[in-house]
């Protein structure tokens, strides 16, 4: 006796409706194992002070003790940056003895997107 096998063909298949929207991520083991994959993903976090522009012989000219003026205002956040993209803005806090920063503002994901 043989065994009937099912398959699908074109016209059985199920597709969403058009203009249906795709279903969402699963939170399958497959993705979920995929995020782990990310999570280990060396980034290099900056935190800029604030930048300025000058000419090549007033940089040879700096020395111990010079002062370079900067484009931001004492006590305006600071830009914290992921991989050279600003991802939020925070302020400069003492941790123990080393430097830290707080995030005060999260820079909204599709702005962050914009700027790639």
């Amino acid at each position: 006796m043989a065994e009937e096998q099912e398959t699908q063909t074109p016209e059985t298949e199920q597709k969403p409706a058009a203009g249906a929207a795709e279903p969402a991520v699963s939170s399958s083991p497959a993705s979920a194992e995929n995020l782990r994959v990310l999570e280990n993903i060396d980034v290099m976090l900056s935190v800029e002070v604030g930048n300025t522009e000058l000419k090549i012989r007033d940089l040879l000219r700096l020395n111990e003790g010079s002062v370079i003026e900067l484009d931001r205002l004492a006590g305006d956040p600071l830009d914290i940056m992921v991989n050279g993209t600003m991802i939020a803005k925070g302020e400069v806090v003492m941790v123990g003895e080393r430097f830290g920063v707080r995030f005060t503002e999260i820079v909204d994901p599709e702005k962050r997107v914009e700027s790639l």
